[in-house]
């Protein structure tokens, strides 16, 4: 392993240089709000190693929650390196501004620029322009953590290799991921750990490439990591998926690539703007998938300029991309759209970012969209594909009981002899029944 400092990771020789030490943790918050400090190392990367005492850490804890405002809570634990002791201090942090000792400091390359007047001024505008306070806000409401579903979490991240600590209290594990100021939670704790809390997000599936008519519509709520969850499922349980036998097994191949959908998913819930009223959505809709976020994107900037790797990742709630970075949700800052849209070049799939006033959406084209089902019907996949056709007339159905076969077509655009096709199965299958003369009745669900 080559050691070499960075914009987010700062050597030292020893606890001698403390105070410097204190002075870069400060100045890497400031640009990068996270970073790595090693008490052992020399600035050209020679390991030295570092002679630790009963209370070397301990000072080490308190000389950096001492001396930095506003206060943050590193993680610090002592690291064999070639066989020498060292220290490594793992820290983050998102307010507007850090100082240390009284002073200000932002971080250049490997260096600690001490910040003017105006500077500050500068820098505090541009987070606040940036980044949603709502998950550093400490909750107005009390709500019991899931210990759980925290327990669960650390040992997601213990796999990934992100977590080094154990779980041992869960105040313990929500102060080393800031999670909680003094004894209370932020908020954004409380929408990663409890599940009384108020997020939602809706899903729906449209009979036609227009939101007017609904085949099924759901209300999904609970934590974040539940709402990625239950959101993945539904847009899986209402896709086409390809069957392919490959060397003797069945291979299923979803028309959009999963990991890009379940990649916007958790963006959409990672930069959502949370003091917004309007919630998350999902569309599925004949020709296309919606997953919308209401949360604007950063004004000077453009999806373009993630796509291409231009710039640097810019997360609205910090709080929250940190802690889905831990067990692998995000793979790192700033990735997530390039993701995406190379997962759908991969697959062949259309794909689109969209900047709108209500917020930001992306979208998937289906390549083979509901409307062609008859075309699958006529084909290849003779079962399935009528089989997907009567299950569409029922999902309708049931929504819109009493309606007669030509308004059904109409809704579904499908040719009215396709459609009597469905009905007829269903009808041999017992699951509809038609209720009324023929010139005004119409159908329902058994």
């Amino acid at each position: 392993m080559k050691f070499k400092e960075s914009e987010t990771v700062e050597f030292k020789k020893s606890t001698s240089e403390l105070k410097e030490a204190v002075i870069a943790v400060a100045a890497i918050l400031n640009k990068h709000g996270k970073g790595s400090l090693y008490f052992g190392i020399a600035d050209d990367g020679t390991i030295i190693g570092q002679q630790i005492g009963k209370n070397t850490l301990k000072d080490i804890s308190v000389a950096i929650t001492a001396r930095i405002e506003p206060k943050i809570y590193p993680d610090i634990k002592i690291e064999k390196i070639k066989n020498k002791d060292c220290i490594a201090v793992e820290f983050s942090g998102h307010e507007n501004l850090y100082s240390a000792f009284g002073r200000f400091y932002l971080r250049a390359g490997d260096e600690n620029k001490k910040l003017s007047t105006k500077e500050i001024e500068r820098s505090i505008a541009k987070k606040q322009n940036y980044v949603y306070q709502w998950g550093f806000q400490v909750s107005e409401t009390s709500s019991a953590v899931n210990v759980t579903a925290l327990r669960a979490f650390i040992k997601r991240g213990r796999e990934a290799g992100r977590i080094s600590f154990a779980f041992d209290m869960a105040r313990n594990v929500l102060n080393k991921l800031n999670l909680i100021k003094g004894n209370k939670l932020l908020n954004a704790g409380k929408a990663l750990f409890c599940k009384d809390n108020s997020l939602e997000v809706r899903a729906a599936v449209f009979a036609t490439n227009e939101k007017v008519t609904f085949l099924d519509i759901q209300l999904f709520k609970g934590t974040l990591f539940n709402l990625i969850n239950q959101c993945e499922a539904y847009v899986k349980e209402h896709i086409n998926w390809r069957a392919d036998i490959i060397d003797f097994k069945r291979v299923e191949t979803p028309e959009v690539p999963i990991k890009a959908i379940r990649e916007a998913i958790v963006n959409s819930l990672c930069h959502r703007d949370f003091n917004n009223p309007s919630g998350n959505e999902i569309g599925i809709y004949k020709n296309r998938i919606e997953v919308f976020n209401p949360g604007q994107f950063p004004s000077d900037y453009t999806p373009e300029d993630f796509i291409k790797g231009r710039e640097k990742s810019i997360p609205r709630n910090p709080l929250i991309a940190d802690t889905f970075y831990l067990t692998r949700d995000i793979e790192k800052w700033g990735s997530g759209l390039k993701r995406i849209y190379d997962e759908c070049k991969t697959a062949g799939v259309k794909v689109e970012f969209n900047k709108i006033k209500s917020g930001f959406v992306v979208i998937f084209y289906r390549p083979v969209s509901a409307s062609k089902l008859e075309a699958v019907e006529k084909g290849e996949g003779v079962n399935e594909g009528v089989n997907e056709g009567v299950n569409s007339v029922i999902a309708y159905i049931r929504n819109n009981p009493g309606k007669r076969a030509p308004f059904i077509a109409k809704a579904l655009e499908i040719p009215l002899k396709t459609l009597e096709r469905w009905l007829k199965k269903a009808k041999i299958e017992n699951r509809i029944k038609y209720l009324g003369i023929p010139k005004t009745g119409g159908y329902w669900i058994k």
